[in-house]
């Protein structure tokens, strides 16, 4: 380089940098912008999850403003370096907002989403705009948010409040409403058998009360931020519980594996008490509880019936108990109280208490916990083992 064009580039490095000086002074004493005027002008998602790159006002192009009004907003392009978008300024009269004035963590100049890990969300921080990192842990609570009401005639279907049509009786069985859990054959039994009329019967779950405080999110939405995962594991159980949606980064600390057996109790059906025992683990194996959370087991898990006189109604869902032992060992071991739905006695469940949805656990940890449980071998000699496994950071 000549010496000539290395004294024009310092030169225009010092313009340069006096003019950014005196765009920032011109900027602070002109901006007349805030937080709230700019989320309610941009109609900005306050409370929506957001993720890294993602345009807070929803566009892939920056927000323009007339330069003659906001002259300053050329500072962040000339910390840049950005000399065409400075050239463009000045040729179309218009400059991109700089969010910066408005913004705090999380949201670069142009409003993109910055240095956020995970599922972040727009929020105010005093007043300034942040999108806000995950906590360690995110969880919130299952929800309706399509679902059928029977009716006199036959079923009203519901989405997010609303009512979008009724279906008449004889139309139920071609409904095309169906997962893993569910189908027509399933809701027409419920129709016909279960319920009353004002019964609802939740086909989709969105989410709601949301421990970091962000919206609750329809059930289109939660593959999308949480994945489908969430969404199978809020499937399996009841409409109510507690999800946990996220979890950074953690090691799961396992506790002490509890044992017990099934025994004979030919009086009741062995077989039908294996089943029983089995159909307990599957209710409670895998499922995960948050911080300072009350679970149920698994919905859709049922139970064999058999005689007994001293149970109301005159059968009982004999075989969960030895089940039951080995679930409340490990969980009281973990500090926890006796779950609701059993007692310290041997016939650990109490009646009237469904042995998957009805028996709940509360876990007292500022952390999750997931509850394992498993069998081995078969007949009167099986096994069956229960564990706790922390998510501890």
């Amino acid at each position: 380089m000549s010496r000539s064009w290395r004294k024009i580039s310092i030169a225009i490095f010092i313009s340069l940098i006096v003019l950014c000086v005196f765009l920032a002074v011109f900027n602070s004493a002109s901006a007349n912008y805030t937080a709230a005027s700019v989320a309610e002008n941009y109609n900005l998602p306050i409370g929506q999850s957001m993720f890294e790159n993602q345009s807070i006002v929803g566009t892939t192009y920056p927000v323009e403003v007339p330069l003659a009004s906001n002259i300053g907003f050329l500072t962040h392009q000339l910390q840049t370096f950005d000399l065409k978008g400075l050239l463009m300024s000045f040729t179309t009269g218009a400059v991109p907002f700089d969010f910066t004035t408005v913004s705090g963590e999380g949201i670069d100049s142009y409003g993109n989403v910055v240095d956020v890990e995970g599922p972040g969300f727009l929020t105010y921080s005093g007043d300034k705009l942040v999108v806000k990192k995950p906590d360690d842990y995110v969880w919130a609570y299952s929800a309706p948010y399509k679902w059928l009401k029977k009716t006199e005639s036959g079923v009203d279907v519901y989405e997010n409040g609303t009512k979008i049509k009724s279906v008449p009786v004889g139309e139920i069985k071609n409904l095309d409403y169906s997962n893993e859990y569910y189908n027509a054959s399933t809701i027409a039994s419920w129709y016909n058998y279960d319920a009353v009329v004002g019964s609802t019967f939740t086909l989709e779950k969105g989410m709601v009360d949301l421990s970091d405080g962000r919206n609750n999110i329809t059930s289109q939405d939660v593959p999308k931020i949480f994945g489908q995962s969430t969404v199978d594991y809020a499937s399996e159980y009841p409409t109510g519980s507690p999800i946990l949606l996220y979890a950074g980064n953690y090691t799961e600390e396992a506790g002490e594996v509890y044992g017990t057996s099934l025994g004979s109790h030919p009086e009741y059906g062995d077989g039908a008490r294996e089943i029983n025992a089995r159909q307990f683990v599957n209710a409670w194996n895998g499922t995960v509880i948050p911080p300072n959370s009350t679970s149920s087991g698994k919905d859709y898990v049922y139970f064999e019936s058999a005689s007994d006189a001293s149970a109301p109604g005159g059968s009982a869902a004999h075989g969960v108990c030895p089940s039951a032992r080995a679930l409340r060992a490990a969980v009281t071991a973990e500090g926890f109280d006796l779950p609701v739905g059993m007692t310290w006695d041997e016939d650990t469940v109490l009646f009237g208490f469904n042995p998957a949805q009805g028996i709940t656990v509360y876990n007292n940890h500022d952390y999750p916990v997931k509850i394992n449980m498993w069998t081995e071998g078969s007949g009167t000699g099986m096994g069956i083992y229960a564990q706790i496994i922390r998510y501890v950071k």
